[in-house]
């Protein structure tokens, strides 16, 4: 295995597990009825965190695919996957 492709598979598993972890959040958020006025400011940001997330995990799996199988269009999508992991970080580094 090529080191790009196994740093590939460490950004698209670290995807995958952030979005596994805020969907796990979002379903304790809607089991728990008791805590919906006190969690209410935080339902959309967990909503938009969730969207980021899996953008992130289609463009690295993606990205994953095209450098494991060698396809013409993989730098194309690294390029992707590096765009919208600066985009993430733009969004959520600490003003």
């Amino acid at each position: 295995m090529q080191p790009l492709t196994a740093l590939l598979g460490i950004v698209m598993g670290s995807s995958v597990a952030l979005l596994a972890g805020l969907t796990m959040t979002l379903a304790v958020f809607l089991l728990m009825p008791d805590f919906h006025d006190r969690l209410a400011g935080e339902f959309t940001p967990l909503l938009q965190a969730i969207g980021w997330a899996a953008l992130l995990v289609a463009i690295s799996a993606l990205s994953f695919v095209g450098q494991l199988r060698t396809r013409s269009w993989r730098l194309a999508a690294q390029l992707a996957l590096a765009g919208s992991i600066v985009l993430v970080a733009w969004k959520y580094w600490p003003k």
